[in-house]
């Protein structure tokens, strides 16, 4: 099943909540939270307070993307505040089994993610161990870039990795999902769509998720 995950990082904050709703009755799967600390990446968005508003405001599986430096200091709090993913970046930790660790012991699903510019090959040594694979297929930090096409190779890649463990993982592409590249992305292996600009950024929000649904049926 292909899930829908839309960014907030896209979205009216002045209307967070009718936005959260709106996406949840049109049909969205998880929702997704860009974190980012200033220094990993060149942007500074939320903390857990976000994390524990968005809990209250929906049912749906809150899909927490780290991209912080060391972020074994945040990821108690932003479990605890409500999150049911939490990502981290493989670039970003010198220690990846410890955090990895930390975040089962709290409770959480466990996800890696790579940038556009890392191997899939260092998934190896921890793909068993993990539920989600987030795949960058713009280079983090802001919302509305263009989709970086070579992602489509990686992507095949660690879907192969990931059916070898013999468990499911869920393979998650994050950065220019639209109706256009969404098909590509499904087609290469993939079964979570992040999408930011292309569902909060658009006039209509369930006509938007609807479209970039029916772009991916039958493929």
């Amino acid at each position: 099943m292909i899930k829908i995950a839309p960014s907030i990082l896209a979205a009216d904050f002045t209307r967070l909540e009718t936005q959260i709703r709106e996406a949840e009755a049109s049909g969205a799967d998880w929702i997704h939270v860009d974190v980012m600390d200033g220094q990993y990446v060149p942007n500074l968005t939320f903390g857990p307070i976000i994390v524990r508003a968005l809990r209250k405001m929906t049912s749906l599986p809150l899909d927490v993307h780290l991209m912080v430096f060391e972020p074994d200091h945040l990821i108690p709090a932003f479990i605890e505040a409500g999150a049911t993913n939490i990502t981290v970046h493989i670039e970003a930790i010198r220690h990846i089994h410890r955090t990895i660790g930390l975040i089962k012991q709290h409770g959480a699903n466990t996800g890696i993610t790579l940038n556009p510019g890392t191997s899939a090959s260092l998934l190896d040594s921890m793909i068993h161990e993990i539920d989600l694979i987030l795949l960058m297929s713009v280079n983090p930090g802001f919302g509305g870039q263009t989709f970086i096409h070579r992602t489509l190779e990686k992507i095949k890649t660690v879907r192969e990795m990931a059916d070898k463990t013999g468990k499911y993982i869920d393979i998650e592409v994050d950065g220019g999902v639209d109706v256009n590249t969404a098909p590509l992305i499904v087609k290469a292996g993939a079964n979570v769509l992040v999408a930011g600009t292309s569902i909060f950024g658009q006039d209509d929000i369930s006509v938007a998720i609807d479209k970039l649904r029916q772009s991916v049926q039958g493929v």
